[in-house]
């Protein structure tokens, strides 16, 4: 990635550059910032959010806080079809497995992270060419009381399992809105965790990520 972008100073300044990417190709975008585009996402699994994250100025990359952390604002890139339906589930952060003692869903990173997100949905259809995706309108989401709630009682039951030692008995189906999933490149890295004995084991990372039914509703604006 080649040409950096400053920061914007304000949300309207992001939001400004935001609404001007949409409509342009992916391809368009790279050959301005002089980035080579992939033949596909197989081995650039990252490469679509690097490439709008470069465009719009963002700072924080896999740091556990918002991307433009002195707007108070999180990036996330999300896949859609031809007539915007999400294809994928949206990964949030990683989820902490010992040392959770008195963590709360406030103190969080999966809340801080889901103060406000700007979500930009960019084609994903794979029969689409990289470079011929298009780059759909932004949409700047604040969750209400209501997803807080939602968000914030799934996290904790799976943060309770978590801490009895139950990681391995949650599945993708666990939540209403979140839901925890094995988060590595293959089933080899492990880390440490608690098993049901409170004693320390070895797992696979997990990581935190958003249901594609809620976040359907966030770019339908059914919110």
């Amino acid at each position: 990635m080649k040409k950096s972008t400053l920061p914007p100073d304000t949300l309207e300044e992001l939001m400004s550059r935001a609404e001007a990417m949409a409509g342009l190709t992916l391809g368009q975008l790279a050959n301005y910032h002089q980035v080579e585009t992939p033949k596909d996402l197989k081995r650039h699994k990252g490469w679509v959010g690097q490439l709008i994250e470069l465009e719009l100025g963002a700072l924080a990359g896999s740091k556990p806080e918002p991307d433009f952390i002195h707007l108070g604002v999180e990036l996330k890139t999300i896949p859609v079809n031809q007539v915007g339906k999400v294809l994928e589930t949206t990964y949030v952060t990683v989820a902490p497995l010992t040392n959770i003692l008195g963590l709360t869903w406030e103190n969080s990173v999966v809340c801080h992270k889901l103060q406000q997100v700007l979500w930009i949905p960019v084609q994903g259809a794979r029969e689409i060419p990289l470079s011929e995706r298009q780059i759909g309108s932004p949409v700047l989401w604040s969750p209400s009381l209501e997803e807080t709630a939602l968000l914030k009682q799934d996290w904790e039951e799976i943060m309770e399992l978590i801490a009895i030692g139950k990681v391995e008995s949650i599945t993708a189906r666990h939540g209403e809105v979140l839901q925890l999933r094995p988060k590595a490149a293959n089933s080899q890295v492990l880390t440490q965790s608690i098993d049901h004995n409170g004693v320390q084991s070895q797992t696979n990372p997990r990581g935190f990520y958003l249901k594609t039914q809620f976040t359907q509703k966030i770019l339908s604006g059914l919110l």
